[in-house]
């Protein structure tokens, strides 16, 4: 299996790379010089390097080989409020990443139990979900955001509040969808969405949708959204 190695600053020539990369280089990997590594910046550049210096706070590459891979062409932001247990979110995070989403925003609701997340963690679960997946562009990891804001500056072209009313049918999520478009789907916490926040999603053109009958927990509700969009990218 290929190792995929994140390189914010990756240029041409001899590219240094940072302490924690080169110490999994050096202690996990047992690389040695004259090795091959494949890099990437997270921003759709890709390069082959040979390995010229090794240390467990330091390494460098000679770089042999660059790629600028196309940005993709359709996007998805998920805007999920973060669950009380937090290791259900970097698991659903971790398996978003992996299947494909560009703009992560955790969502301060009226019934969230969550108040305060690790920026610092969830943004290195991004990183090496990317990696492991072998992707060369980093999905947007926003710091966490009280859910009026959400609607500042937003240019999804669909919008999707995923809630459970007891009293109102609602299309599926996969019978609306649309591909090609940029979409933003809103995932509510354990206590769903207020009424408040579904007028004021729907006030900003947010449709409301189902995503099936069985009632899913929110990090299932979340990895279901992005499974759903990617499909219909390859199976409009």
């Amino acid at each position: 299996m290929n190792n995929l190695f994140y390189v914010p600053q990756l240029g041409s020539g001899i590219v240094q790379i940072a302490e924690e990369e080169s110490r999994h280089i050096a202690v996990v990997l047992r690389k040695r010089l004259g090795d091959r590594l494949e890099l990437t910046d997270g921003k759709g550049k890709y390069a082959i390097g040979e390995l010229v210096e090794i240390g467990k706070r330091h390494a460098a590459v000679q770089i042999l080989e660059e790629k600028q891979f196309p940005a993709p062409s359709v996007r998805l932001h998920l805007a999920i409020a973060p669950t009380k247990n937090i290791d259900r979110l970097e698991w659903m995070l971790e398996k978003a990443v992996e299947i494909g989403v560009d703009t992560i925003t955790p969502l301060r609701c009226q019934h969230s139990e969550r108040q305060q997340i690790r920026y610092d963690r969830l943004e290195k679960i991004v990183v090496s979900a990317m990696k492991q997946s072998l992707r060369t562009y980093l999905p947007t990891l926003q710091e966490l955001c009280p859910f009026p804001k959400l609607f500042e500056n937003l240019s999804a072209q669909q919008r999707f509040i995923a809630w459970c009313p007891d009293d109102q049918p609602m299309p599926h999520l996969q019978s609306v969808l649309q591909p090609g478009l940029d979409t933003l789907i809103l995932i509510g916490p354990e206590g769903d969405f207020s009424p408040e926040e579904v007028a004021l999603a729907q006030k900003n053109h947010c449709q409301p949708v189902t995503l099936g009958a069985a009632r899913l927990r929110t990090e299932t509700a979340g990895l279901y959204s992005c499974a759903a969009f990617n499909l219909a990218q390859v199976n409009p």
